[in-house]
């Protein structure tokens, strides 16, 4: 019974971290597309549009 509960909570650890790793991949792509649309629209006027 302890095999099978551990087995249990290990394929929820890893089911979770796969969801997690999946949604930072979708928040560096918005991130990675803001970036490239910043460089677009202020790119003429040759100011940076971020403050670091």
């Amino acid at each position: 019974m302890p095999l099978i509960i551990a087995v249990l909570l290990l394929a929820l650890l890893l089911g979770g971290l796969g969801f997690a790793v999946k949604a930072l991949w979708y928040v560096a792509i918005v991130v990675l597309v803001l970036w490239v649309l910043g460089f677009v629209f202020r790119g003429a006027e040759g100011k940076r549009w971020y403050r670091w």
